[in-house]
C-alpha cells in the first residue's frame, strides 16, 4: 500500500473501497471482503444509508479499529443538528471517524463545517474535508475555518483530470480523492486502446491501469464494487509503475468530460432531502 500524508500529519491509504449505491447487505459483504483482501480505507456517507452495515463489517472483520481508516460524509439535512456527528458515530458503532466530509455544498454548509471542527477538536474526528465543492466554495470555507480541510472528494478520471483544481488544492495543502475514478462505468474510457496496450505490457486489466495512473498522479481512489474479483483487482495496484511517458500519454487524454455536475436546482433538492438514516438495517 502507498499512503498520502494529510495536512495535519495523518496518513491515508491511496486506495480504498467506496460503498455508494450499495444496499446495507451489499455494503456489509463488500466491506468484509475488502478488509479480508487487505483494504484499510473505507468510504461511506449518511446519504448512502449503509453506515450501520459498514460498522458491522468492521467489527466482524476482527481487524483492530486503529488499523482501519474510516471516512464518512455529513448530509445537508444534518448540518444544523447539534448531535449530527454523535449520531453518525453511533450508526458506525465506533468512537472516532478518521475523515469526515461535508457531502454537498448545499444548505447551511458553513454550520456543518463548524460542527465538524468542533468534533475534530474533541477528538471524535481525526481529519475533516469537503466533497463536491468548487474552488470558490472551498475559498469560502478557507476564509472562515479554524481547521483547514484536508481532503476534497470529487469526480476525477482520465477524461476529467481537474488539472487547475488540483493546482489550487496543492497550493492549499488539500489532497484530492477521486470518486468515479473509472469514469462511472463508461465503456469508451475503460476500453481506450492505450489502457489495453498497457494492460498487456504489465499483465493488468484496463481498470487497474487507470487506477495506477490515479495513484501516481496523487489521486486517492475509492472505487466501489460488490464483485469479489473486482474488489481484489482494485487493490492489486502496487507491484508495478507506469513510466513518465505512459503517464504523459494518459494526461493527454483529458477531455474535461464530467459525468456529474450539480446545478442550483439539484443543490436545493439535496438541502431538502432527509435520508432515512434511522430506518436502515
Amino acid at each position: 500500500m502507498e499512503y498520502a500524508t494529510l495536512n495535519n500529519g495523518i496518513k491515508i491509504p491511496m486506495a480504498g473501497i467506496g460503498t455508494f449505491l450499495l444496499t446495507p447487505d451489499e455494503a456489509e459483504a463488500s466491506v468484509l471482503s475488502a478488509l479480508s483482501c487487505g483494504y484499510r480505507l473505507i468510504d461511506t456517507a449518511n446519504a448512502y444509508v449503509n453506515e450501520k452495515a459498514v460498522g458491522r463489517a468492521m467489527k466482524k472483520s476482527g481487524i483492530p479499529r486503529k488499523e482501519i481508516f474510516l471516512e464518512t460524509k455529513l448530509w445537508p439535512a444534518f448540518y444544523e443538528q447539534a448531535d449530527a456527528v454523535e449520531k453518525t458515530l453511533e450508526r458506525l458503532d465506533t468512537d472516532h471517524i478518521d475523515l469526515l466530509l461535508i457531502h454537498q455544498p448545499a444548505g447551511n454548509y458553513i454550520a456543518g463545517y463548524k460542527r465538524m471542527e468542533k468534533a475534530y477538536k474533541e477528538g471524535k474526528v481525526r481529519a475533516i474535508g469537503l466533497s463536491n465543492f468548487t474552488p470558490e466554495q472551498i475559498k469560502e470555507v478557507l476564509d472562515m475555518c479554524e481547521v483547514k480541510p484536508a481532503v476534497l472528494q470529487t469526480e476525477v478520471h482520465p477524461y476529467s483530470q481537474e488539472k487547475e483544481l488540483k493546482k489550487f488544492l496543492a497550493k492549499e495543502g488539500i489532497v484530492i480523492q477521486a470518486w468515479y475514478p473509472l469514469g462511472h462505468g463508461d465503456k469508451a474510457l475503460r476500453e481506450e486502446p492505450l489502457f489495453t496496450e498497457l494492460g498487456k505490457k504489465y499483465g493488468k486489466s484496463n481498470s487497474q491501469i487507470i487506477l495506477r495512473w490515479h495513484i501516481q498522479d496523487g489521486n486517492i481512489v475509492i472505487p466501489g464494487s460488490k464483485n469479489l474479483q473486482h474488489i481484489k483487482d482494485n487493490l492489486d495496484l502496487f507491484d508495478f509503475s507506469l513510466t513518465e511517458g505512459e503517464m504523459a500519454q494518459i494526461v493527454a487524454m483529458d477531455k474535461k468530460k464530467r459525468y456529474y455536475t450539480s446545478t442550483p436546482e439539484m443543490l436545493k433538492q439535496y438541502a431538502e432531502m432527509v435520508p432515512d438514516v434511522d430506518g436502515q438495517k
